[in-house]
């Protein structure tokens, strides 16, 4: 249930929203053409990744593309009192008021290929300062006018851009310059010769590990790691035939980092190691 609910606009847009919510409650997000910022000022909040739900505690924030991410935040724990602050990412508001040029961080990575829409913030002691100066502002409404909204929204922008999250910010900002959605196997291919966790290739995803791998089953028949080093191996072969390069540097080439390691995976499979495959290959 919603008990206190103010906001200010920018543009006829909202930009920054004041929740206070009794648990147990649901909020749907009533605009979805953006992406948000939401910090946790007491409380906790659920929130969905994929099929798994995730908590949000006091102190803590979320990004989120509100688009392609699930719409929606709840609380099942009973008689809690629960404040949420909200800032909204309007495309056509961050065109506005940079208008000679976006900022690296909203800008498209044309070489990162990614789902993901959802990223949780690490507890940043100058973002929860600034979250303190927002909540000023909301004790004090006759201070506010356009030009400051404009100055605050800046300001996250820059704070975000100096956070460990910086890389997840900036996907999920720049879909809504460049909006794209990368079918599950465009993301495997682009990443099939990289030194990429499964971990990490789920959350290029936007899913769980265990979702991923399911997932990864229905397109391939197999499971992540056993498909990816196939196919690894397979352009090692691939390489020691029409590459002068040494075998280090092919293993590296394939994404392997350890040269044992790729020598003892490519002789399990093709029952010679890699020197004497090139030479019984050449050989012939």
């Amino acid at each position: 249930m919603i008990i206190d609910h103010k906001k200010y606009d920018l543009f006829g847009k909202p930009l920054l929203h004041k929740l206070v919510l009794k648990s147990p409650f649901t909020f749907d997000f009533p605009i979805t053409d953006n992406a948000c910022f939401l910090y946790m000022l007491e409380g906790e909040m659920q929130y969905k990744l994929d099929d798994e739900k995730k908590n949000l505690t006091a102190k803590h924030s979320l990004f989120q593309n509100c688009i392609k991410s699930d719409k929606q935040i709840s609380s099942e724990n009973l008689d809690n009192k629960n404040e949420i602050l909200i800032i909204n990412f309007h495309p056509e508001i961050l065109k506005k008021i940079y208008d000679k040029e976006l900022p690296q961080l909203l800008k498209s990575q044309k070489e990162v290929i990614s789902n993901k829409s959802i990223e949780e913030i690490n507890n940043d002691f100058l973002i929860q300062k600034y979250i303190e100066g927002l909540l000023f502002y909301f004790e004090n409404p006759s201070l506010v006018n356009e030009e400051l909204l404009i100055l605050k929204l800046k300001e996250i922008i820059l704070l975000l851009s100096q956070t460990r999250n910086i890389e997840a910010v900036q996907i999920i900002l720049s879909q809504l310059f460049s909006p794209a959605t990368y079918n599950f196997k465009q993301i495997i291919e682009a990443h099939l010769f990289s030194d990429i966790t499964i971990e990490e290739l789920a959350k290029h995803h936007n899913l769980s590990v265990s979702s991923f791998k399911r997932e990864f089953a229905k397109h391939y028949n197999d499971t992540p790691a056993n498909y990816i080093k196939t196919k690894k191996l397979e352009k090692a072969a691939e390489l020691l035939l029409v590459s002068d390069e040494r075998i280090s540097e092919i293993a590296f080439d394939c994404g392997f980092n350890d040269l044992a390691n790729f020598t003892r995976s490519f002789t399990e499979k093709y029952n010679v190691p890699p020197t004497k495959y090139r030479l019984n290959q050449n050989d012939k």
